[in-house]
Parts: C-alpha cells; sequence; structure tokens
C-alpha cells in the first residue's frame, strides 16, 4: 500500500490526476482479472502494480482486450520506455546506433521482458537474452510459455551462460541482482560499453566499480546515482494524454513515441545526464502530447 499511495501522490503532483490506490487480496491470475473487470466502471484508467510475472503478462492483456479504459502495468513498460529513452542518448554518445548494437539482457521477468520487446520493437535485432539457467534459446526445454514466445524478439540460436551472451555486448541490461556483473564480465564487453544496472537496492555493479572496469556510461535505478531508470518519469505523463485524448489503448508506438519524446528533453546528453529529472516540469505535458 505505501508504494501506491507514493504514486497516487505522484499522479496528482506531476499530472494533476486523482487516482485511488486499492490492493486486492487475491492471487491467481483470474481472480486479479475479475476484480479489476467488477471495479473498471468507477475508474477513467487502471495502472496495474506489483503484479509478478508470468502472470502479470495475461492479466494485461486480458484486461486491455476487455475493457474499454486504459489499463497500464507501469512495471513492465514505464521501466521499459525509460531504458529505451537513456539507451537513445546513450548510444548517440558513444557514436554507435542502438539497432545495431548487441545487446545482452539478464533477467526475464516483468521488467526484463518489457524491455525486450519494446527494443526489438525499436529496430534493435541483436539481444541476447539471459535468465537464471543461462541463455534463452531455442535449445532449452524447460521455457515457460511467456519465454517461448521471447525467443521471436531475441537471439534464440546462442546457448551457454552469461559469461558466454555478454561477449562483444555493446549494452548490459540488467533486471537481476545486485553484483552480478563483475568488472572481468564487463572487459569482455565491446569498446565503451553501455551498463544498465536496474536491480534495486543493490545494482548489477556500482557506477564506481563499472567506470574503474572501463564502462563509458552506467545508469541505475537508484536515486542518488546519476542516470536513475525511474517509472515516475512517465507514467503521470501517459495517462495524462490518455484521459485528455481520450485514449483507450496504450499501444507500442505509443511507448516508442514516449521513450524518443523523453530522449530528447535532455538539452545536453553527457555520461552523467542521459534521462531527464523526474523534477523537470516539461515531460508530463511533452509526453501527454504524444499519447493520441
Amino acid at each position: 500500500m505505501p508504494v501506491m499511495e507514493g504514486k497516487s501522490l505522484l499522479f496528482k503532483h506531476f499530472a494533476g490526476i486523482d487516482s485511488v490506490p486499492i490492493v486486492i487480496n487475491v492471487h491467481e491470475t483470474d481472480e486479479i482479472i475479475h476484480t479489476v473487470k467488477a471495479i473498471a466502471p468507477s475508474f477513467g484508467a487502471i495502472n496495474l502494480e506489483d503484479i509478478s510475472a508470468p502472470k502479470c503478462f495475461e492479466v494485461e492483456e486480458t484486461l486491455k482486450r476487455e475493457l474499454n479504459i486504459p489499463v497500464f502495468h507501469d512495471d513492465q513498460h514505464g521501466t521499459a520506455i525509460v531504458t529505451l529513452a537513456g539507451l537513445i542518448n546513450a548510444t548517440k554518445l558513444v557514436g554507435k546506433d542502438l539497432v545495431n548494437c548487441k545487446i545482452t539482457t539478464v533477467g526475464a521477468g516483468a521488467a526484463g521482458t518489457a524491455i525486450i520487446k519494446l527494443l526489438n520493437t525499436y529496430g534493435a535485432n541483436n539481444i541476447v537474452a539471459v535468465d537464471s539457467r543461462g541463455i534463452i534459446s531455442d535449445e532449452r526445454t524447460d521455457l515457460n510459455e511467456e519465454k517461448q514466445i521471447l525467443l521471436d524478439y531475441i537471439d534464440s540460436s546462442q546457448s551457454g551462460s552469461l559469461e558466454d551472451a555478454i561477449e562483444d555486448a555493446d549494452i548490459f541490461i540488467g533486471v537481476s541482482r545486485g553484483g552480478l556483473l563483475t568488472p572481468e564480465l564487463v572487459g569482455k564487453m565491446a569498446n565503451d560499453p553501455i551498463v544498465f544496472a536496474l536491480a534495486n537496492p543493490d545494482p548489477e555493479i556500482t557506477p564506481d566499480e563499472a567506470k574503474k572496469a572501463g564502462v563509458a556510461i552506467i545508469a541505475t535505478g537508484r536515486s542518488d546515482f546519476p542516470n536513475q531508470v525511474n517509472n515516475a518519469l512517465v507514467f503521470p505523463g501517459i495517462f495524462r494524454g490518455a484521459l485528455d485524448n481520450q485514449v483507450t489503448q496504450i499501444t507500442d508506438q505509443h511507448k516508442l513515441d514516449v521513450a524518443e519524446a523523453l530522449a530528447s528533453l535532455v538539452d545536453q546528453p553527457s555520461a552523467e545526464q542521459i534521462i531527464p529529472s523526474p523534477f523537470d516540469d516539461r515531460i508530463v505535458p511533452t509526453i501527454a502530447d504524444v499519447i493520441r
């Protein structure tokens, strides 16, 4: 409840939206869907919060299909949008084309899956995904339904461990566990590597460790480090735009447009600033304007 109350404050402060935090004591996918559908007529939009993978995927897709109001799982798409925005600026700084970069991701839960899908939709097609059992590949027989779907968005021909996956990678994206990315692994990456170490509270590698290992640009999920990947950058503006413009579906194109708009708000990108501050008062109106 405290997290949801905090998000309600952010909705009000940044976007002028009155929201109601509701905690439901149900856990099965069908129960969650039924409960949300039952209360939906009272609201203009629904932001899903803290639903674990893989059930979060079916919950959101079903609700989007069966309700006529916007439904948005911020844990998935907020993280993915801000990650893409940061990478757009980061790759420009190091003189690389994001579409052509080799990207290694670790973690295939809600956020990790959404990041992979959005990057692929943007045009990146050299993505190697790693979970707790190694590289996600078409050779694996232990993949759940969502990871089988993920094979269409990644290079599924490789197999092996993180050590294999990170070889010559331009970009590492972690949504896994603290301390996972060692200096030795960074050393296997391509020149001017970019690292998004998004595990909380402890990132896969700290900024100090990353810089010593040769990382050109690092982002984390922490507010006490530069380049925080913070969902609060996008969800107020997305809902403001959807409500103002009577948009009932947040599409992949909307997500791409929001990422591009967010990236454009960094006037002079640098290694220490590839993502705008959440307190930049241009963010909400800029994002709301592309949700049409």
